[in-house]
């Protein structure tokens, strides 16, 4: 029998939850690209944030991460697979609460 309980990341920690259609793109010509082609230089990924540990500064449960999924650990909880990075390993932020500090940017 499984337990159900709670975890806490900790330091700077963040776990994500992978994007589910993260997997494959579309060309702008509207062609599926699956996620096995093989392609020049490192590509990096959006995942969701889904906790944080208490020394994380600039990221927050809810926000989405840039992130190199080469440099990714994955851990599966009840079923699910999650990434466990350092907040340093994170290239990019995107939330709805940096609409004021104006970046230009917008997904």
């Amino acid at each position: 029998m499984t337990e159900k309980r709670p975890i806490k990341m900790l330091h700077d920690r963040i776990l994500c939850e992978l994007d589910k259609d993260a997997g494959e793109r579309r060309s702008s010509g509207g062609i599926v690209i699956p996620a096995t082609a093989a392609m020049g230089g490192r590509r990096l990924a959006w995942s969701h944030v889904v906790a944080v540990g208490p020394q994380a500064r600039a990221v927050e449960a809810g926000d989405r991460v840039l992130y190199d999924p080469e440099d990714k650990a994955e851990v599966e909880v009840h079923g699910e697979v999650y990434v466990v990075m350092r907040e340093r390993d994170v290239h990019a932020v995107a939330a709805d609460r940096l609409a004021d500090e104006a970046t230009g940017l917008y997904l």
